[in-house]
């Protein structure tokens, strides 16, 4: 499991790292490591460092001061580096490092350039981008390297011109092939509209980490944890004791919600799915082990249930949400599920609530729930209606967040763009309840469910157009991890 935090935590770390530090041990750190990345792409891409050209987009906090010390040694190697000075309060003593190693200020861009370095402003900066620096940065469309492609680009600590707590991109900002980062990562580095701007992000080991001692922001689950968490069969395991899925989902109007949900639902690790609804008869057509009901109070025990895709909202779906939120068990909450919600009819069901509730919000149905759309803050969005609903919620996107009511919050680092279809959002929430009834805890059915049905995207757009039957389709666990 990686983590990000917030700025004010890593101002904190720094502060208690310097004290122990001769001066300026922290930034030739993080200058060594920034340089040894950008000899890399160049050695990759050109094949050598020496005759390449540089150019260093330098603002005037220690981020360009980190750029300026870094151009330094690439200078050192051979390469040609030139800095734009965007303010008139550049680094004093790696400006001066810069111009001894053979590095030369440049008001204008040179006419080719094989790499760009953005250090224009770092973890410290507020707002969008000033007029000088956002001119800068449109500049960088038209440069071109010695092979006629753009030159790659490579962000210091994080792309200029984005929210660094939030991940928002509030103007203009800097698109990077590569982002190297200090010490830990930063939430705009995983999260919201920032995140795709980061390219690939290197992190460089400056000593940080034992000076971390506040909570994350954020959590990013890998394929080990995802792994460790799943449940798997045993020799002794019976369909039952696996657990039972209950999925209530579907209409008349909407048969094909109920079949996508169960197709999720027996993608998981539970042993038995039950689907209760007008759709019975094109469940079983199509998922012969599947027992069916036509209500929810006719289905038999189950473990979880999964509620809400394609249900309507006329009296009959009303009735399907009550008894679903009567069960003492745990229950995920989807679309129209959702939608019912939003009057305020069934709060008194969800306060009686002893067993965990997830419910899983695109951006508008998170918006009718919580009164306010989640853009700027997405992160912060979520765990307010977590502790509100005291429920863990999932807020699809294209970095998925789930925020657990106490406070802690995950982003899932699978997925593809091409998920955004009618129909994939009923296929996770089938997979969601399938873990819940397997006994899951909520907050990592909710990080599973995404992670599986991220690389389940990723699978069907390989293959071809996305469809929630295809993702349905693409589902597999994940690998068991190795034993010890």
């Amino acid at each position: 499991m990686r983590a990000a935090w917030r700025v004010a935590d890593v101002r904190a770390a720094e502060a208690a790292l310097m004290a122990r530090l001769p001066e300026g041990t922290l930034m030739q750190r993080a200058a060594a490591g920034l340089a040894r990345r950008c000899a890399q792409l160049l050695t990759t891409r050109y094949g050598r460092v020496y005759g390449t050209r540089i150019l260093l987009l330098v603002g005037s906090g220690d981020n360009g001061g980190d750029a300026l010390y870094a151009g330094a040694r690439l200078a050192r190697r051979g390469a040609e580096v030139h800095a734009r000075l965007l303010s008139d309060r550049a680094h004093a003593r790696g400006l001066a490092a810069l111009r001894r190693a053979g590095g030369r200020v440049t008001p204008a861009l040179p006419p080719r350039v094989d790499l760009v370095v953005d250090g224009i402003v770092g973890i410290g900066a507020t707002g969008g981008l000033r007029a000088a620096a956002a001119e800068g940065v449109a500049a960088l469309l038209g440069l071109r390297a010695r092979d006629g492609a753009p030159p790659p680009v490579v962000a210091v600590d994080v792309p200029s011109g984005v929210a660094v707590d939030t991940g928002d991109v509030p103007g203009v900002a800097v698109r990077a092939d590569v982002t190297v980062t200090f010490g830990c990562l930063k939430p705009a580095l995983v999260l919201g509209p920032a995140a795709p701007l980061a390219g690939v992000v290197d992190l460089v080991d400056i000593g940080l980490t034992p000076y971390l001692t506040t909570a994350p922001a954020v959590e990013i689950p890998d394929l080990a944890d995802i792994s460790a968490w799943w449940p798997r069969p045993t020799p002794e395991s019976t369909k039952y004791s696996r657990g039972v899925v209950g999925v209530a989902t579907g209409s008349s109007g909407f048969p094909g919600a109920a079949l996508l949900s169960v197709a999720g639902a027996e993608a998981g690790p539970a042993g038995m799915v039950r689907s209760a609804g007008p759709a019975a008869h094109e469940v079983v057509t199509a998922h012969p082990s599947v027992i069916v009901s036509a209500t929810v109070g006719q289905a038999g025990r189950v473990q979880a249930w999964a509620c809400g895709s394609g249900l309507g909202q006329d009296e009959a779906a009303r009735a399907t949400l009550r008894a679903v939120l009567a069960a003492p068990v745990p229950v995920v909450l989807d679309a129209d599920a959702l939608n019912l919600l939003v009057d305020g009819a069934f709060a008194d069901a969800l306060r009686r609530r002893d067993a965990p509730l997830v419910v899983t919000p695109h951006d508008r149905e998170f918006a009718r729930l919580a009164g306010r759309h989640p853009e700027p803050d997405r992160l912060e969005a979520a765990l307010r209606l977590a502790a509100r609903m005291n429920a863990t919620v999932l807020l699809k996107g294209y970095r998925t967040i789930v925020a657990a009511p106490d406070g802690r919050a995950w982003v899932n680092p699978t997925g593809t763009p091409e998920l955004a279809t009618g129909g994939t959002g009923d296929v996770l929430t089938g997979l969601l309840g399938s873990l819940l009834a397997a006994g899951v805890p909520p907050e990592r059915a909710a990080v599973a469910a995404a992670y599986v049905h991220g690389l389940a995207g990723r699978a069907a757009a390989e293959a071809g157009p996305v469809t929630a039957a295809a993702v349905a389709a693409a589902l597999r666990p994940p690998p068991p991890p190795p034993s010890e």
